[in-house]
């Protein structure tokens, strides 16, 4: 898919052409700021994309202001360019101690705000810094030997080659396979395996499987079972029901009602063949619809509102988590959590005893900040997060907070 910008045609109104200039991500990252990220591909497509008053007053403050130099990581370099591979979270977090809130770090350019930039691999990346202030810039450094005049890239390219927020590519199997049903019996009255190619045990990839069901039209389906419950770490409330996911597999066959060798009607089952596997499918595991893509739009951004809670568990079942691992937490909607929030993860401080003193008297260490979480799917009463960064073990229990 190429860009398309508007241009001026010879009548005066405004026509659509196909272009290869590949723009500056700033107002896109400003479109962030107002509080909702967009999808490119959409913005793309036309001029009319509704932007009110209030959200260029927002936009124009949040142009003017950058970020104070304090906010500047120690290392942060005056320029940088753009690697395959890079997102605007890693990005930000060469020039950033917050990466979080590099809204505020791009230039906005509210000229062009209806046709939302994009960064590329291979462009530039300078750091303005002036009147206290620091901003990032993108072009190329033209006259008195890059003193932060800039002028436009023109390239061949596409929406695709653009640079994602974060790294989409360790979340997309989630948005397939992480997820929390409210009741325990929602799966009970799901389609559900009924028979097996040739009668066999476990079914792998690319072998039948027979449904019987309410489909509703649908072709595209995952497998689940064993829906264990998730309880709050502090008050044992159960929050929902993780599935185990089994894999996906497609409609090929619609069922319908037929006649016995004895006259009397039968039900000959759905036929479905097995596309990918996470573990070998039985008789009895349950249907669900596969989800639409979610993660087109998603930004970070830092909650609004102050929030604080708990790890309820790892993905997987590990008893511990990393960087890059899934963990749930036990605030969702309800609670004012939304896909693209960033948290703060605190490691609580050790009872240890003081030794200076004769009688060795206890004391509670300070809890350490050690680690931030990007929310990238939310529930009721539950969220998934990726972790981002850590310093040490991720357990169940260990809190987190607003950044």
């Amino acid at each position: 898919m190429t860009q398309r910008s508007l241009t001026q045609g010879q009548a005066g109104g405004p026509v659509l052409k196909r272009s290869t200039r590949a723009l500056s991500v700033s107002a896109l990252l400003a479109l962030s700021a107002l509080g909702g990220w967009v999808n490119v591909a959409h913005a793309a497509e036309g001029p009319n994309f509704p932007i009110s008053a209030q959200q260029k007053a927002t936009a124009q403050q949040v142009s003017e202001a950058g970020v104070p130099l304090s906010e500047l990581s120690p290392n942060a370099p005056d320029s940088y360019t753009i690697k395959r591979g890079d997102t605007l979270w890693g990005i930000s977090g060469l020039f950033l101690k917050s990466p979080w809130r590099w809204p505020e770090l791009w230039g906005m350019n509210l000229q062009q705000i209806r046709n939302p930039h994009l960064i590329f691999p291979g462009q530039l990346l300078y750091l303005d810094k002036s009147n206290g202030r620091a901003r990032l810039r993108v072009g190329q450094p033209v006259g008195d030997g890059g003193n932060g005049k800039l002028s436009p890239r023109v390239r061949e390219g596409s929406l695709e080659d653009a640079i994602t927020t974060v790294p989409v590519h360790l979340l997309e199997p989630f948005f397939n396979e992480a997820v929390i049903f409210d009741n325990s019996d929602d799966l009970l009255h799901a389609p559900r395996v009924v028979a097996t190619q040739e009668g066999r045990v476990m079914l792998s990839r690319g072998e039948t499987a027979y449904v019987r069901g309410e489909l509703g039209g649908r072709r595209e389906w995952r497998l689940f079972r064993e829906p264990k419950p998730l309880r709050d770490p502090t008050t044992q409330e159960v929050l929902g029901y993780e599935a185990q996911y089994v894999g996906t597999l497609a409609l090929t066959r619609e069922g319908a009602e037929g006649t016995g060798a004895d006259g009397k009607p039968v039900v000959i089952p759905s036929t479905f063949v097995v596309n990918s596997i996470r573990q070998e499918a039985s008789v009895g595991d349950r249907l669900a619809p596969v989800p639409p893509r979610e993660f087109d739009n998603l930004a970070p951004h830092a909650p609004k509102q102050d929030v604080a809670g708990q790890i309820v568990s790892i993905y997987g079942d590990s008893l511990s988590a990393g960087q890059s691992q899934i963990v749930s937490l036990n605030r969702g909607t309800r609670d004012g959590l939304e896909r693209g929030h960033v948290l703060a993860l605190w490691r609580d401080g050790k009872v240890v005893r003081d030794m200076t003193l004769p009688d060795k008297p206890q004391m509670k260490l300070p809890d350490e900040r050690h680690g931030v979480l990007f929310v990238f799917r939310v529930f009721d009463r539950m969220s998934y997060a990726l972790i981002m960064n850590v310093k040490e073990p991720v357990k169940p229990g260990d809190r987190f907070t607003q950044p």
